[in-house]
């Protein structure tokens, strides 16, 4: 079977923030760092399926520091695990403070993909620094705990209702 090291798979994207990026509480709005995650992830899962893949998820979003006006956001990607048709995809967005050079981890965050085509076979991923092997250890309980949450959100799903509201 092939391999692909995690590194092969990692992307980088950097962003300085400006006003334009900020909410009310003058840090970076959510949805763009979602959407920053979602961008440079799904680079990451197609290095390692060099097909077509779709985002299934984004899960475990952990917000740990705020990014504020002049601070950078270096977002890092790169495959932590592999299924049969999905792709985990680990997340870090490292911030620094633009004019003390602070560095901080302001975010950690696994996304799944899965690739279109039922057929295709994904390489297996080989961790090659110490945080991917730390990172990548965890996949299997992460796999695990998903399928789970799958399965209750499919059960959650068959109760709601699909009627216009003013229909009873």
């Amino acid at each position: 079977m092939k391999t692909i090291k995690c590194s092969d798979t990692l992307s980088i994207s950097n962003h300085r923030v400006f006003s334009s990026d900020l909410n009310e509480h003058d840090t970076v709005f959510g949805g763009k760092t979602l959407m920053t995650i979602d961008d440079n992830s799904s680079i990451s899962a197609s290095r390692v399926a060099r097909i077509e893949t779709v985002t299934a998820s984004i899960d475990q979003v952990n917000f740990i520091l705020p990014f504020k006006l002049q601070d950078s956001m270096c977002t890092e990607s790169y495959v932590s695990g592999v299924g049969t048709r999905s792709i985990e995809v680990f997340t870090k967005i490292i911030g620094e403070h633009l004019k003390t050079g602070k560095r901080f981890l302001g975010l950690t965050c696994f996304s799944s993909f899965v690739v279109t085509d039922k057929n295709v076979v994904l390489p297996t991923v080989v961790p090659d620094t110490d945080e991917a092997e730390f990172v990548c250890s965890g996949y299997n309980d992460r796999q695990s705990e998903r399928l789970q949450k799958l399965l209750q959100q499919e059960k959650f799903n068959k109760n709601i209702s699909l009627k216009f509201p003013w229909q009873k």
